[in-house]
């Protein structure tokens, strides 16, 4: 059965390289020249284009595939899913995406993907989703006194009738009514890969959660820039067929020979006592880390133990009011001899947060995480969610919360009792989803992160996983955390003036003057 035409994908090629497999074959070419060898060079006459051929073959068969990431490809996605972002598209470090933003824009009805479905399980299906962007919008409306109120104790002396106010007001509430809404909702957005990645899209497109989904955008993809150069795909690999993907045989290996929603209440139950009273929990970390990172900041400067001790060579490094890079707006961390120093410091964190928090998370490519297949950890019959702290203080809101996630779950069972795959049936999933997982990262890119997501505009769910963080890592590398701060406290310490660099966007909080135990936050 054909998707209905509006919900097909649409992907664009906006933006490309010159001559992308001529470019690559003169890197190739370059190694090995007394000069730089060109696109002209290799495509002269057809001995040249002979050899180019052959070399194109030759580097990709044996793996010298730097010279196809020279070549960037910029395309315009529109009616992709969330979950098709989150589960494959956003799940490495090697893209980059502008995408529009849940928090910011209305999420209008109707905009949510729709699978192959037979007429009775599309009319459930669309009727779930229908309920769900009407919980949202209705989620909105209840939801808006109390962030008013509390938009007001912030800010007294502003005017909230004006427009610019009310809008904050209402991006505040979208943030929190999201979580109702279906994985399958729509996004729009710029992406930007290599040559290589979209080779590996292509190899590895049959994989969990989304395979449909991903076949049907990466071969759009994927004959996109054949139309702009034929010839840079000449010699793709065929996708892995699903079955022979590690991922594929690991997982149906243990759920084939026992009820899977058994193995998911067993690992939930497992992994949510593991958490104990955390969102994020520390779980692993180097024990002589700070020593390390000590050691290695005197080796760079060349000096010995007695000339700096490891406080004060954490200090220099990592105070802004001594280190000139961390006042500046730009990351300039990774170019810095001394700041790459902080790389020797690692943690790994166990987490538990929503869908539409680690769609955000996951952006902080440096911290990965092994994010799960999502089939392994939905039960059915047993809604499984989280609840932002603003639905609590209103309790009609939250009984409208609590009711719309049993629906959901109902629709999906019926869904998956008229034999529909559980890849199409779990786009139904809301944001609230959990997603429980580890992640990892070393202390320059978890610098990085945990200084952006302290701020207070930052998303309510992030900056308390970043909270559960700081406060973890301060009793086990106290030298470490007490530099690490909201922008706003960083610029402080540097007496870099105005103190919050959000202009507008302030958060009505002198977070400056707060130690991180003391960090409260309602909105």
């Amino acid at each position: 059965m054909n998707i209905p035409s509006h919900t097909q994908p649409a992907v664009r090629l906006v933006n490309s390289f010159f001559q992308p497999y001529n470019n690559a074959v003169a890197t190739a070419r370059t190694c090995y020249s007394s000069r730089v060898m060109t696109e002209v060079d290799v495509d002269r006459d057809d001995a040249s284009r002979a050899l180019r051929d052959r070399i194109a073959q030759s580097t990709y068969q044996a793996g010298h595939h730097t010279t196809l990431q020279h070549a960037t490809f910029q395309f315009v996605l529109e009616k992709v899913s969330r979950q098709f972002l989150w589960s494959f598209l956003h799940s490495h470090p090697f893209y980059n995406s502008e995408q529009v933003s849940q928090r910011y824009v209305e999420v209008k009805p109707g905009n949510y993907w729709i699978p192959p479905l037979e007429p009775a399980a599309l009319e459930i299906y669309e009727a779930v989703a229908q309920k769900q962007m009407e919980a949202y919008h209705r989620l909105i409306e209840m939801l808006t006194p109390i962030a008013t109120g509390a938009y007001k104790r912030i800010f007294p002396n502003r005017r909230i009738e004006e427009a610019r106010w009310k809008g904050a007001i209402k991006k505040k509430v979208q943030e929190i009514a999201r979580y109702v809404l279906p994985v399958a909702t729509f996004a729009h957005l710029y992406h930007t890969v290599s040559g290589i990645t979209l080779h590996r899209y292509h190899r590895l497109l049959n994989q969990l959660d989304t395979p449909f989904e991903q076949a049907q955008v990466i071969t759009q993809m994927i004959e996109e820039v054949k139309k702009a150069d034929p010839l840079f795909f000449k010699d793709i690999e065929d996708p892995i067929p699903i079955e022979e993907t590690l991922e594929y045989q690991m997982f149906r290996s243990f759920h084939d020979r026992k009820n899977g929603s058994t193995f998911s209440q067993e690992f939930i139950r497992e992994f949510d006592e593991s958490l104990g009273p955390y969102r994020s929990k520390l779980i692993d970390y180097k024990v002589n880390a700070a020593q390390t990172m000590a050691a290695s900041v005197r080796n760079v400067l060349g000096i010995s133990r007695q000339d700096m001790t490891d406080e004060d060579a954490i200090d220099r490094v990592m105070n802004p009011a001594k280190n000139p890079y961390l006042k500046e707006s730009l990351n300039l961390s990774t170019l810095s001899k001394l700041t790459r120093t902080m790389h020797h410091a690692h943690f790994t964190f166990r987490k538990k947060q929503s869908h539409t928090a680690d769609s955000q998370d996951q952006r902080h490519r440096m911290t990965p995480g092994s994010r799960p297949i999502l089939e392994a950890h939905f039960r059915p019959g047993t809604p499984d969610f989280i609840t932002p702290p603003l639905v609590t203080q209103e309790a009609e809101a939250h009984a409208l919360y609590v009711k719309i996630h049993e629906e959901t779950w109902e629709g999906i069972r019926k869904l998956l009792e008229l034999g529909v795959k559980k890849e199409f049936a779990l786009y139904l999933l809301p944001n609230s989803f959990p997603i429980r997982f580890e992640e990892s990262g070393d202390l320059l890119n978890l610098h990085h992160k945990w200084v952006h997501r302290l701020c207070y505009t930052a998303q309510e769910e992030i900056w308390r996983t970043c909270l559960d963080e700081v406060l973890q890592v301060e009793k086990v590398q106290p030298l470490f955390i007490r530099h690490i701060h909201p922008p706003c406290q960083m610029r402080f310490k540097a007496h870099a003036a105005p103190f919050c660099p959000e202009g507008e966007r302030f958060c009505g909080i002198p977070v400056w003057k707060l130690k991180q135990s003391q960090y409260q936050r309602t909105l």
